[in-house]
């Protein structure tokens, strides 16, 4: 019910990112995760909707066809099946929400998107 992240260990994804899974149940996921500058979310898809704050940092941003550079407390949203991906130009946090949950992200099957440019 409660997750307290300052106790928590980073998973290391590669590539400079790392994350934190905050909280789940089988309908929404919230996950923390951290870039290092010059990080990189290659271009990929899901089924899954997601949302997404900046909490720092400074990120170019790409979904679908549109791309926009994002700022501390920015969002964006990613409808399912969509390609997107991001690109860290100053070290930061984003924080994501999916639904469903990524029981990839849960049962370590989930692909790496990550690395640097």
């Amino acid at each position: 019910m409660f997750f307290n992240t300052q106790k928590m260990d980073w998973e290391e994804l590669g590539g400079g990112v790392s994350r934190q899974i905050m909280g789940y149940d089988d309908k929404i996921m919230l996950v923390k995760v951290k870039f290092d500058k010059d990080a990189v979310g290659k271009p990929h898809a899901h089924f899954h909707s997601q949302t997404s704050y900046v909490v720092s940092g400074k990120f170019e941003v790409t979904v679908g066809d549109k791309k926009q550079v994002l700022l501390e407390g920015d969002s964006f949203y990613i409808p399912p099946d969509v390609i997107h991906g991001a690109l860290c130009l100053e070290t930061g946090i984003l924080v994501d929400v999916f639904s469903p949950v990524r029981q990839d992200f849960l049962d370590g099957s989930a692909v790496s998107y990550f690395g640097n440019k």
